[in-house]
């Protein structure tokens, strides 16, 4: 089992900046890769980036550019940076892991976060 714990949203301006993090508890020797998704409301839930445990990293093209995934192993914890945000980044963003490569390559995920709020006003 892994607990996530997702922090640092908050609302910034357009072009602003802001980064989240993730903190994970539990088997965290287990997960294989971890990601940040978001949901606007009245929309699907949205993948955003992915890094896995060797750090490679891939993206969505709406944020490619702009948004930065990352880790730090030592404190078990994921990063996002989100850089020249736009109005159209507000959204609840959450954080996942999963333990399965297999799970990870199709972006299912098994452990989620209770999300953090980002609101970017124009």
């Amino acid at each position: 089992q892994v607990q996530l714990v997702e922090s640092g949203g908050g609302s910034v301006q357009a072009g602003g900046s802001l980064r989240l993090s993730c903190a994970a508890f539990g088997y965290t020797d287990s997960i294989y890769c971890m990601a940040w998704f978001r949901q606007a409301p009245g929309k699907s839930r949205e993948w955003v980036a992915r890094i896995n445990t060797d750090s490679s990293t891939t993206y969505a093209d709406s944020v490619n550019g702009r948004f930065t995934i990352s880790q730090d192993n030592a404190k078990n914890t994921l990063y996002l940076q989100m850089n020249s945000l736009k109005p159209e980044d507000t959204a609840m963003y959450y954080c996942a892991a999963d333990f399965l490569a297999s799970n990870c390559r199709v972006k299912s995920f098994n452990y989620w976060g209770q999300g953090t709020q980002v609101t970017v006003s124009s």
